[in-house]
Formats: structure tokens, sequence, C-alpha cells
């Protein structure tokens, strides 16, 4: 944990800091990534998982559009860009030891590749896995494919 971080635990309830000396604190993997959890702002649900570098939390938290970094693609990926099933933020936050980010968001239409309204569908149940739930829209519909 960096001693940025250490230093926050003890810091007083709404008591702030310059963003730009947590940005520098941000403990990013070595690959420069942060996984970022997104979740619905007023339901609390979980919608996906992704990845951020420090360019894409900021133009994030620049203009208020959910961007995130493809590792398949190698470049940055605003959420919504080919399917347009955008995610428009409504707070951030990192947790305790700075690796981590929690996005709260309000999602337009499904959040998962599938179709789905959240990429958690496979849920594992004893010896089996079930798939929870279906697709709200045809994945080839949201990507154009035929």
């Amino acid at each position: 944990m960096t001693d940025t971080f250490k230093r926050l635990e003890s810091a007083e309830c709404d008591s702030r800091r310059p963003l730009g000396e947590i940005l520098d604190a941000i403990r990013f993997n070595d690959d420069g990534l942060i996984p970022a959890i997104a979740q619905q702002h007023d339901s609390g649900e979980v919608l996906m998982m992704a990845w951020m570098n420090r360019e894409s939390l900021e133009e994030t938290l620049d203009t208020g559009q959910v961007c995130y970094w493809s590792r398949s693609r190698g470049k940055l990926w605003r959420k919504g860009e080919s399917s347009g099933q955008q995610q428009r933020l409504k707070r951030a936050a990192l947790d305790c030891d700075g690796d981590t980010l929690l996005l709260q968001v309000e999602q337009t239409g499904p959040a998962c590749h599938t179709g789905r309204r959240n990429c958690f569908y496979v849920v594992l149940e004893g010896e089996e896995a079930r798939i929870a739930s279906a697709p709200l829209i045809d994945p080839a519909a949201l990507y154009g494919k035929p």
C-alpha cells in the first residue's frame, strides 16, 4: 500500500486531497491497469468488471462517459462506442488500498457484450453452473453482425 493510502486511513470524514495526488498513488498493476467494477447507481446491481489505465480513468472523470482500456484491442474502449449501450458516470471511488475502482453508473441497456443486462449470468450452484438470464438484445443486433 502506498503512503498516500495509508495516510487516508486516518483522514477525517469529508477531508479532501488533490486529485492528482490520489491518481499518482493508485496501485496500477504491472501492465498499468486497475480493475474497475461497474455498478448501477440506483439499484446496486453489479454490471461488469473491466480494466482502466490512467488515461481512461482521467477521460472518464473529465467527460462523465465511462472509458475503459481494452486489453484485447490494446486501446481505449469508450463503453457503447459500437453497441450504443453507454455508461454515464455518477460516482467513482477507490478501495482502501488504491488498487480497485468502483464506478457507479447509469447504464443504457445491456452492459454485457452477450446482450445481457450484466456480465454475471453464469451462476455456480453446487456441482453445476446455471445460466441465470437471457439476452435482452441479440448480440448480433448490438454490434451490427449478420
